[in-house]
């Protein structure tokens, strides 16, 4: 390595050994598919050409795992009874293609929606009742 160039020291959470060292400036893939879902800890530790040193510590969640979709219950919620859940839990997939089916979770239709539906068929009712009973 060159004697003029900073060099820097990635770790994971409390790890003692880093995951890479690395000459700056560089742009770094950093593979988290090979960490746990959760809280963890980047630190980032510099070394200049004359010995002094920085720390940098980022915290970041990981989420590498399937999404979990839950409608029916809320956090907090208080319940009783039977309830009625739909689950779905999804993946990204490939990265490289895109693909529809189990992408998206299903969700019921909102209340608002059917009386939209109701007002609307309510309506064209009576406006043909009205026009034909209008009609000599």
């Amino acid at each position: 390595m060159t004697k003029d160039r900073s060099k820097v020291f990635l770790f994971i959470d409390d790890e003692t050994k880093p995951i890479a060292e690395l000459e700056t400036p560089i742009v770094f893939d950093f593979d988290t598919s090979k960490l746990t879902d959760g809280e963890h800890i980047l630190k980032i530790v510099s070394q200049s050409p004359t010995g002094k040193e920085g720390i940098r510590k980022i915290n970041f969640t990981v989420k590498n795992g399937p999404a979990i979709s839950v409608e029916g219950l809320k956090e907090n919620d208080i319940v009783d009874g039977v309830i009625p859940l739909m689950l779905n839990a999804y993946d990204k997939g490939n990265q490289k293609s895109f693909v529809i089916e189990g992408s998206e979770t299903p969700q019921t239709i909102p209340v608002w929606i059917w009386v939209l539906i109701m007002v609307i068929l309510a309506w064209g009712a009576y406006y043909l009742i009205t026009y034909f009973n209008l009609k000599p």
